[in-house]
């Protein structure tokens, strides 16, 4: 397994994890205050599309590396 391989797998774990994290958030709902303003659901749903959209893009990118 390549160099490039193993970085390529690691971040997509890494935006698998945070995925997860935006998800877990707009399930259970709990509140997340950045510099005194709390931040919407909107935002965990824009946060999971793009962190779910780049763990899959670097699968794919992983899977067909050789």
């Amino acid at each position: 397994m390549s160099s490039h391989k193993v970085a390529t797998l690691i971040g997509a774990l890494t935006f698998l994890a945070l995925a997860a994290v935006a998800l877990y958030r707009l399930l259970v709902g709990f509140p997340i205050v950045v510099g005194g303003m709390q931040v919407g659901q909107t935002t965990s749903f824009i946060a999971f599309v793009a962190f779910a959209a780049l763990a899959l893009m670097l699968f794919r990118g992983a899977r067909g590396t050789e």
